[in-house]
């Protein structure tokens, strides 16, 4: 085995379908070229996580990787090297069809035969929240272009949904058999029947709805709740809102991704919200009260006396909502302390008052500080 997929991926190989899902969404996005483009080794990075997602969410190829190292099946020297494990010395017999079906798919013949569902493809959009509502969460209608089942056929792109026959070259199935000759000679192998395209059905008379495909774009709006405490960059996942599946497949996802507009005063650090305060002189010197903006509307904040710049005050619980936790972050106030702009005649008189009232003796962070300067 080359490569181990399950460790580029970083999942377990007992991992479900959703958990691969989810671990390749994350690296893609980690890896994307795009994102990354002072990074020469996100590029190939990228190619080999891709490489990794394409064979395990892909049923026969994850089996035929687990099985055989390898997602097209096995190698054919491990069958005719003449070994002990070989077909001519093992005393046992394979169905070459089955088990060269994938390999030799590419020799002019069809993929292996599959009528099996297929999901349909996720939809990425992206909408702009405020930060309040990305604080709060928020219901939007998201309007978007995609396939959907027809509803006049419910999918089968038969008139009324019941104008069809069983196909009568696959009888049903979707699958027929035929031979190719290989370099190891005729091989029995499986493909799509070409008559119905592996739906095993024959439509008597096409939907006009749909014109017989089963599916139908066009414009689709879903409300969808984007949870309190999204962050910028987040994706909020809508199961089965996305492209209709094929032959009776379930519909791919709808991926909302969320960009948050700046505040023009509020800043956020992980779930606290974060606001610095000019604070006159005066205030920080006597105490008093200031108006802030919050998450809940204008707030009175008291500055406590002798408030020294820099001074941060915590509102406990007034900060963003976790995700799906009942529980809250903090909002803190850094206090900037400003002062006046004084100039003319009576500048002097108030640096002299100011002086007198408030001598150099009276600064203790001052007069420590000068302290350990005379010591060095």
């Amino acid at each position: 085995m080359a490569q181990n997929y399950y460790e580029i991926l970083g999942v377990d190989k007992n991992a479900s379908a959703d958990e691969i899902k989810s671990a390749y969404r994350k690296l893609a996005k980690k890896y994307h070229p795009d994102l990354n483009k002072d990074n020469p080794d996100a590029a190939n990075k990228f190619k080999e996580i891709n490489e990794a997602y394409e064979v395990l969410s892909d049923p026969q190829k994850k089996s035929n990787y687990d099985q055989y190292g390898s997602a097209n099946g096995p190698n054919p020297n491990d069958f005719f090297g003449g070994g002990q494990g070989g077909a001519r010395g093992g005393g046992f017999s394979f169905n070459f069809g089955d088990i060269f079906g994938d390999i030799f798919s590419g020799f002019g013949g069809n993929a292996r035969a599959s009528n099996y569902a297929v999901q349909g493809r996720d939809i990425n959009v992206k909408v702009t929240l405020s930060f309040e509502e990305a604080a709060k969460g928020v219901k939007r209608d998201i309007t978007y272009m995609c396939t959907q089942e027809c509803p006049e056929c419910h999918g089968t792109g038969a008139k009324g949904g019941t104008e069809y026959n069983v196909c009568p070259d696959c009888n049903g199935s979707g699958q027929v058999q035929f031979s190719q000759d290989t370099i190891f000679g005729r091989v029995m192998n499986t493909g799509i029947c070409k008559t119905c395209n592996g739906t095993g059905k024959v439509i008597k008379e096409r939907c006009s709805t749909c014109g017989g495909a089963g599916v139908k774009r066009g414009q689709r709006t879903t409300s969808i709740n984007i949870p309190a405490g999204i962050d910028d960059g987040q994706v909020v996942i809508a199961r089965g809102y996305g492209e209709a599946g094929m032959r009776g497949g379930p519909a791919g996802d709808l991926l909302v991704n969320v960009s948050i507009t700046k505040h023009p005063l509020l800043r956020r650090d992980g779930y606290d919200v974060l606001l610095d305060v000019p604070v006159p002189f005066t205030v920080a010197m006597f105490g008093g009260k200031v108006i802030i903006p919050s998450l809940d509307g204008k707030l009175e904040l008291s500055i406590p006396e002798n408030t020294q710049s820099g001074t941060i005050l915590k509102l406990k619980g007034k900060g963003i909502k976790e995700l799906n936790r009942n529980s809250y972050g903090d909002m803190l106030i850094t206090v900037k302390v400003e002062l006046p702009k004084v100039s003319g005649k009576s500048k002097k008189e108030i640096q002299s008052m100011l002086e007198e009232k408030f001598p150099l003796d009276k600064f203790d962070k001052y007069n420590n500080y000068n302290k350990s300067v005379k010591s060095l």
